[in-house]
């Protein structure tokens, strides 16, 4: 059985999938399989299918929870439902992370987007688009060099203050695997942002496929309670 297309009485605009499928093969941070299941019945057998997912919160397209780095802060569940549907904005660094893949998008990043687009909206997610995204299939998304270090790129601690207090954003967004630039010893992008009370989005897919600005994001978080974060479905309508 197959679902056809209902755009046309959906009431609005493009939607744009945002989400990697997520396989035990899909890129994690320490290299470990993020994702497994379990059968526990099958249509051919017992009627009906059922698996036990086994888990990493932290891995696919996921959400990083303010509790991730904050005891304290807010779980998966706890996000309110009006800071999960925001506008997104997207920085396009590609042209910089090819030049240099530890490059961290910065405040030129940030003036020069908002040069030619506008100023990011209030209560926006802003999202980095790296190019990384169309690494995930091959060695060159975590990017291991020689000393065992990843080079990927991510977001500067300066930009990331400024998102927040000159911009009011609610969240971050990257196409790599971490907020913070991969070869970050001690990710103070993570520290700032998560206990601030705001929320990251990590690798996100198609960043390519959406305007820089005018996009509403939307974030299928997980509501787990007591979880960090969790992967998510991520739809952008146009």
């Amino acid at each position: 059985m197959t679902i056809g297309n209902i755009g046309d009485r959906r009431g609005v605009g493009a939607v744009v999938d945002l989400t990697h499928p997520h396989t035990p093969a899909f890129p994690t941070w320490d290299g470990v399989p993020g994702v497994a299941l379990e059968r526990r019945a099958s249509v051919e057998h017992e009627g009906y299918g059922l698996h036990v997912w086994h888990l990493d919160e932290h891995t696919g397209t996921h959400l990083d929870a303010p509790r991730h780095y904050d005891p304290d802060g807010l779980d998966a569940a706890s996000i309110p439902a009006d800071r999960l549907v925001l506008p997104l904005a997207v920085i396009d660094v590609r042209a910089r992370a090819a030049a240099d893949c530890d490059h961290a998008l910065d405040l030129a990043d940030i003036a020069a987007d908002e040069a030619l687009h506008g100023p990011i909206p209030a209560g926006a997610c802003v999202a980095l688009l790296s190019g990384w995204g169309e690494r995930v299939g091959g060695p060159g998304f975590r990017n291991v060099d020689a000393a065992g270090v990843m080079r990927f790129p991510g977001f500067a601690l300066a930009a990331a203050r400024f998102l927040a207090e000159e911009r009011g954003a609610l969240a971050l967004a990257v196409d790599t695997l971490s907020l913070d630039p991969g070869r970050s010893p001690d990710l103070p992008v993570h520290r700032f942002w998560l206990p601030s009370g705001r929320y990251g989005l990590e690798c996100v897919a198609a960043l390519d496929r959406v305007p820089p600005r005018g996009t509403t994001l939307v974030v299928g978080a997980p509501k787990i309670v007591g979880a960090s974060g969790g992967p998510c479905r991520l739809l952008a309508i146009t």
